[in-house]
């Protein structure tokens, strides 16, 4: 695809992990609210060509695909360099990219340890320092995908709860350091999408379900909304995580 930094005056979100589900809806929400959008993914690059085309078809020009492993330094450095030239900005950075499965005690490895906390707090962190300058040259923001399970273990999931409130922390310091030009928030979903793969059986969604106040599950386009509100209508909100749980975290 050929990208022209004089074909769009609109501003630019990456969005890391953003081919399928939470990140392709807020892709989505935004795109509609006349947002451009980068569009990472790491293996489904499919998926991301087809939400790129299908954005395109409503506004020339708006979307574009970068693929990247963002385990690997060279390729962070990469995405983040390249972002940039795209269309020539970057207005926000919505680190939305995660890995997430269990970890029972007595089998976790190094390698999920290396693996979860690379998705959900070091590459986050990498990101937000590689494209500080651009940010804040924009007066920009970014949005971290925590969890509320940062806050409250979610059972046999320790690394990935501890990668989580890594990130929770992480929202909270650099809101400080980088403002005044950037503005960091957080958003915490609670039961949006099942987890796939199985992970979770009809008997502990029933269970989830029963213990939400609001006694069902929130949809994707409620995260979205709620990225959007941080990014446009909240210039005086920064360093707040905002639980998108139905009441589940009370």
């Amino acid at each position: 695809m050929s990208v022209n930094a004089q074909d769009t005056a609109d501003k630019v979100a990456l969005i890391t992990g953003a081919a399928v589900r939470l990140g392709a809806a807020t892709a989505r929400h935004l795109h509609t609210h006349g947002w451009s959008i980068l569009v990472h993914c790491r293996q489904s690059r499919e998926k991301a060509e087809e939400l790129a085309a299908e954005l395109n078809v409503h506004r020339a020009n708006s979307c574009h695909v970068l693929q990247a492993d963002l385990a690997n330094d060279d390729d962070m450095t990469w995405l983040a360099q390249e972002s940039r030239h795209v269309w020539g900005r970057v207005d926000a950075l919505i680190n939305n990219a995660s890995s997430f499965y269990p970890t029972p005690v007595g089998s976790i490895t190094s390698h999920d340890w290396n693996d979860l906390f690379s998705s959900n707090a070091r590459a986050p962190l990498f990101l937000a320092q590689a494209l500080a300058p651009e940010l804040k040259s924009r007066q920009g923001a970014i949005i971290n995908l925590i969890d509320i399970h940062a806050e409250r273990p979610l059972s046999q999931h320790t690394v990935y709860c501890m990668a989580k409130a890594a990130l929770a922390m992480q929202t909270q310091s650099l809101a400080k350091e980088l403002a005044p030009d950037i503005r960091v928030n957080g958003v915490a979903p609670g039961a949006i999408l099942w987890p796939g793969s199985g992970n979770i059986t009809q008997e502990q969604q029933e269970e989830i379900l029963a213990g939400i106040p609001l006694q069902r599950r929130g949809t994707p386009d409620d995260i979205a909304r709620t990225i959007r509100f941080l990014l446009e209508e909240a210039p005086y909100i920064t360093g707040q995580i905002i639980a998108v749980d139905g009441g589940r975290s009370l």
